[in-house]
């Protein structure tokens, strides 16, 4: 079992930046795939950034170029620095983890969530 503890969120006005930070428990970390998701009110949840184990990157169209997804392994965490943030970032930012494992059995991992405002 894996826990997953998000920081950093909080109210922000337009422009400004946040860094998210995601803990995770056990001592496999740098082989989880981890993501950043979010969760708007009366929204699904979307995929914002993530990062494999060999450290490649991928971020939704809507947050490229002001959104940096980061890991480091020796600590167990992933980080979601962002930046140039809009209203429309307003969401529940959560953690994810997935672990696959040789067998193809996928174990998935989420974190609690941390709120993000972006507001004036």
């Amino acid at each position: 079992q894996v826990q997953l503890v998000e920081s950093g969120g909080g109210l922000v006005q337009p422009g400004g930046s946040l860094r998210l930070s995601c803990a995770a428990s056990g001592s496999i970390f740098s082989r989880y795939f981890m993501g950043w998701y979010r969760q708007a009110p009366g929204k699904q949840r979307e995929l914002v950034a993530s990062i494999s184990s060999g450290g490649v990157t991928n971020y939704a169209d809507s947050v490229k170029g002001r959104f940096t997804i980061s890991r480091d392994n020796a600590k167990n965490t992933v980080y979601l620095q962002m930046s140039s943030l809009k209203p429309e970032d307003t969401a529940v930012y959560y953690c994810n983890a997935d672990d696959l494992l040789s067998d193809k059995t996928l174990y998935r991992y989420w974190g609690q969530g941390t709120q993000v405002t972006v507001s004036s």
